[in-house]
């Protein structure tokens, strides 16, 4: 199994400026060209093409998946560069009539779309408003690439466990997850936020037996601000890279498709839930039935 390099680019979006934010991504590039590094995965966070806290703006900012992946195919040809990259990164897209919150994953210098995921849930407490915005993805999938089966969740995604357990079912070995995290919590020597990611993070790649890549946004929107600390968990759930916290950086990370399968010959969750699937489904079903009912004769 491959062992692949990945740049891990937490960036600081200027609002609504969709070109000045993909330049930022073309530097990135150049500065992988320049400086020799053999990134073979380019990651970064939700909303990158725009910021996240838009509203209404939404309309204006979105664009369709193709568009994006032919604007990133141009800043490849400008970079430099001469090895190929794959790029993942969050935007707000269109797609028939509608607007998703979403991260698309590209192979370049080609400009294959490979995947696009819909963030399926949308938070709507706190400072968050999303789903008077967007509308929310309806499906969770794992994906080829040219390294091995991936899936990507969007920030809240990640929270709801059931998410990478669907990602890992359908055969990811790693998870893409763009985040918008505003830092909140600071009586420790990170914000509180940051130590909930690390935890859940670990926890993931550890059950699941694979690499969770978190990418997260920092800088200042409305008086908000983004935390960074980028992550990357291994299989074996060791957090084994973290970005510094509230300032641009790329992080360089390794990913070993061999620890997964080493991860989950020592622990094997995933092939125990494989086996118990069925009754698994089953049990939740008649609990979503049982709660309703209550709920109603409420």
């Amino acid at each position: 199994m491959a062992e692949i390099t990945v740049g891990i680019a937490q960036i600081a979006p200027i609002k609504g400026n969709i070109q000045a934010n993909l330049d930022k991504v073309g530097a990135l590039m150049r500065q992988i060209s320049d400086e020799g590094l053999e990134v073979d995965l380019l990651t970064l966070p939700e909303t990158a093409t725009t910021g996240y806290f838009l509203e209404g703006g939404v309309v204006e900012a979105a664009l369709d998946a193709r568009s994006l992946a032919n604007m990133l195919a141009q800043q490849y040809q400008s970079s430099g560069l001469q090895r190929a990259l794959d790029v993942s990164m969050g935007f707000y897209q269109k797609e028939n009539g509608h607007l998703y919150n979403s991260a698309i994953y590209v192979e370049l210098p080609s400009g294959e779309i490979k995947h696009v995921h819909r963030k399926f849930f949308l938070p709507t407490y706190g400072v968050f408003d999303e789903e008077r915005f967007v509308s929310r993805g309806v499906r969770i999938e794992a994906f080829d690439t040219r390294f091995g089966r991936g899936a990507m969740l969007i920030c809240e995604d990640v929270w709801h466990s059931v998410c990478a357990t669907i990602a890992a079912l359908k055969g990811a070995w790693f998870i893409l997850a763009p985040v918008a995290s505003p830092a909140r919590g600071f009586g420790g020597e990170i914000p509180d936020n940051l130590v909930q990611y690390e935890r859940i993070v670990g926890r993931m790649s550890e059950e699941h037996g694979l690499y969770t890549v978190m990418t997260a946004l920092v800088g200042f929107e409305g008086g908000k601000g983004f935390s960074g600390g980028s992550m990357l968990a291994a299989p074996n759930g060791e957090v084994a890279l973290k970005a510094p916290i509230g300032e641009e950086a790329l992080a360089i990370g390794k990913m070993s498709f061999d620890e997964v399968e080493v991860a989950r010959a020592r622990l094997p969750l995933l092939s125990d839930l494989q086996s118990a699937l069925c009754d698994v489904i089953n049990q939740m079903c008649s609990g979503a039935i049982v709660y309703n009912q209550d709920r109603m004769e409420e």
